[in-house]
């Protein structure tokens, strides 16, 4: 099953390394998370607000990491992705690291709160 992206959200997309260690950082900071989901692919999908995709390069931009070379990317209106626990073409299911809930499903957290922690270990992973 596939989900529409830009509607009710976009999705920041780094390497499950990265998404993994972020997922956790975030966590103890206390910041508010979305759903998180991992492809077969080895990628780590955070689910933010809506708009995130249209933002992204003055996001990072105000950030400093505008010439970073990033192993990070946004899913944005048009962009389609598979639903966990689908399976993505045999390649193997898609899965949650954090499945949505009540209070995160309808409002995912804007992309500035958890883009500097995925920028960062983005960066540090493929260094």
């Amino acid at each position: 099953m596939l989900l529409p992206v830009g509607r009710s959200f976009d999705v920041l997309e780094v390497a499950e390394y990265a998404g993994g260690h972020a997922l956790v950082r975030l966590e103890r900071m206390g910041l508010p998370l979305g759903p998180v989901a991992v492809t077969p692919h080895g990628r780590a999908q955070f689910f933010v607000a809506p708009g995130a995709a249209a933002e992204l390069p003055e996001l990072l931009y105000r950030m400093g990491w505008d010439d970073a070379d990033l192993d990070l990317r946004c899913l944005g209106p048009g962009d389609h992705i598979t639903a966990p626990p689908s399976d993505l073409g045999g390649l193997g299911p898609v899965r949650w690291l954090r499945p949505p809930t009540l209070d995160t499903a309808g409002r995912p957290p804007h992309a500035r709160l958890v883009l500097g922690t995925l920028a960062y270990l983005s960066h540090r992973a493929g260094a």
